[in-house]
């Protein structure tokens, strides 16, 4: 049962995200404007491997901002913060953003549920203790098929 209620928990997901692009006009399009990519940058003094976290107070460039605590990777755009959960897109591929998620926590004194790790079809859903709450972070990621992905990212008690 805990099987079926992740792929609608994912499927819930990945509907909010097409929803968040149709209402903000920042879908994959193809106009050519890039207005919906995350700014490039040509410095490549740090290394593609270990992404760096981003204060989501802060914007670059246009960048959307949030203010959740929760850690993002340093390419994030489209972040949406709302109801305790943060929204984002990124360009990384999916084990880069699971490194990141467990690098970032681990470092911080969480620990990976390893029996909640699910990874299939481009898509994942990682849980880790040691939240002050007393919550689980859930962090789930679904691969949008442009080279872009979505991750969520929320306290729950599981």
């Amino acid at each position: 049962m805990n099987k079926y209620r992740m792929f609608a928990v994912i499927a819930v997901l990945v509907l909010a995200s097409l929803a968040c692009q149709a209402v903000t006009g920042l879908g994959g399009g193809g106009n050519g404007n890039g207005n919906d990519l995350p700014p490039t940058t040509s410095d490549d003094s740090s290394p593609t491997d270990a992404p760096s976290v981003s204060d989501s107070g802060n914007t670059n460039e246009g960048e959307s901002s949030s203010d959740s605590k929760f850690p993002m990777t340093e390419d994030a755009y489209n972040v949406t913060d709302a109801a305790g959960t943060l929204l984002y897109y990124t360009k990384m591929s999916g084990d880069d953003v699971m490194k990141f998620y467990r690098d970032t926590y681990t470092a911080q004194g969480y620990t990976e549920r390893e029996l909640l790790t699910v990874v299939s079809g481009g898509v994942f859903s990682m849980v880790f203790d040691g939240d002050p709450s007393g919550k689980a972070v859930v962090i789930q990621s679904v691969d949008m098929g442009d080279g872009s992905r979505t991750v969520a990212i929320r306290l729950e008690d599981v």
